[in-house]
């Protein structure tokens, strides 16, 4: 069997990359841009800075910004509309997830109308031609969005989240660029930065992972670890080195995989509207205290990465507990809540259970799991 391994054509990293756009679309002979940002950016500024790169170079656009946290199926239908009507031939990406899921969709959808309804997108959908390009601008150091195939859409009538995975919607240029994340709240900064460890960890030990992912997730490990805490106190080698750190993790588990934490997470931000890397932070160590048995001697190494000192003499209980420790303790040390008590109603743990086990992460995490077990794992967090 064949390991498929998708990546960006092209990736600018470091402070300024984002004055590299223009050179992009002039090059690639784009005549008028499509750009997909949140309310939120566009009111504080963010977006402004993409916007003044075109306008300096006298590349026209439209702005589209009926975005939300956990963009929705209208979101993405409005968007294809819009797009339409604006006669853009490229789409600009610019923020979290959110922007980046919405571009996404709407331009697979644009290059394939047949899944306009969006819902037919939902997991490994058949289509047939790539998406409009997509630049991606990254404001967040987390989710990755700028160099993964997936997308995930909330459909808000059934109160779910739709993962949809397809090699033809990444993005052929990412913008990494630290000082567009410099004005992230303490808040939005942990949630995003552990929403990156998840992925790599997660990337880690998932079912499809093998040596070429393997060397991109114990890397991110390392560099979140040493990074986080800083960028949380905005110093600016904290900043890049999260960008960096959050884009490597993407590099492996966009192509690999996760596991449940981000099935347990998914329906938290769509029945509560939690915030993603917040509902991962929480989960993610009890899920590795879950996943143990089946992964190994790879806590040895994701605590070797996490900065623990001497893992080679420890016992495999020991090197265990170690990691599962380490990720906690970040998570305190960046103010992540211990416990989902102030979120999850208990009556509503039926649903969310179901909900995770028919998600599309849960076959790619490393021990079999069970409505029953999720059920377990909800109830120990309240």
């Amino acid at each position: 069997m064949a390991n498929r391994f998708v990546l960006n054509e092209t990736s600018y990293h470091g402070a300024g990359a984002i004055q590299e756009i223009a050179t992009e679309a002039k090059g690639r002979g784009f005549k008028k841009a499509f750009v997909c940002s949140d309310p939120d950016l566009v009111k504080f500024g963010v977006t402004d800075k993409v916007l003044k790169v075109l306008d300096g170079a006298g590349l026209p656009y439209e702005l589209y910004s009926n975005i939300k946290p956990n963009p929705t199926i209208e979101n993405v239908q409005t968007g294809v509309e819009a797009y339409k009507k604006s006669g853009a031939d490229y789409l600009v990406a610019i923020g979290g997830g959110s922007s980046m899921d919405t571009a996404k969709a709407i331009g697979i959808i644009i290059e394939n109308p047949e899944f306009a309804d969006v819902v037919s997108l939902e997991g490994v959908a058949p289509t047939k031609n790539k998406s409009v390009p997509i630049f991606a601008v990254p404001t967040t150091a987390g989710t990755a969005a700028e160099v993964t195939i997936n997308y995930v859409i909330t459909d808000a009538a059934k109160n779910r989240k739709m993962v949809c995975v397809d090699p033809k919607d990444i993005p052929v240029v990412a913008f990494v660029d630290p000082e567009m994340m410099a004005s992230m709240p303490k808040g939005l900064t942990a949630a995003t930065g552990m929403d990156a460890l998840t992925h790599a960890i997660e990337g880690y030990i998932t079912a499809g992972a093998w040596e070429l992912s393997d060397m991109f997730h114990l890397k991110a490990i390392e560099i979140i670890a040493r990074s986080l805490r800083g960028a949380v106190d905005n110093t600016p080698e904290g900043r890049e080195d999260m960008a960096l750190g959050q884009y490597v993790a993407g590099m492996g588990f966009s192509n690999v995989g996760l596991g449940i934490v981000h099935s347990m997470a998914h329906p938290l931000g769509a029945l509560y509207d939690t915030p993603h890397g917040i509902a991962n932070a929480i989960i993610l160590p009890t899920v590795m205290e879950y996943n143990a048995e089946a992964t190994g001697e790879k806590y040895r190494e994701i605590a070797r990465a996490m900065g623990v000192e001497g893992v080679d003499s420890m016992s495999q209980d020991e090197y265990r507990k170690a990691a599962i420790d380490a990720v906690r303790k970040l998570s305190t040390d960046v103010g992540i809540p211990a416990d989902l008590k102030e979120i999850v109603k208990r009556e509503d743990i039926p649903f969310l259970a179901q909900s995770a086990y028919d998600d599309a992460c849960r076959p790619g995490n490393p021990k079999e799991t069970s409505v029953e077990d999720i059920t377990k794992l909800y109830e120990s967090l309240i």
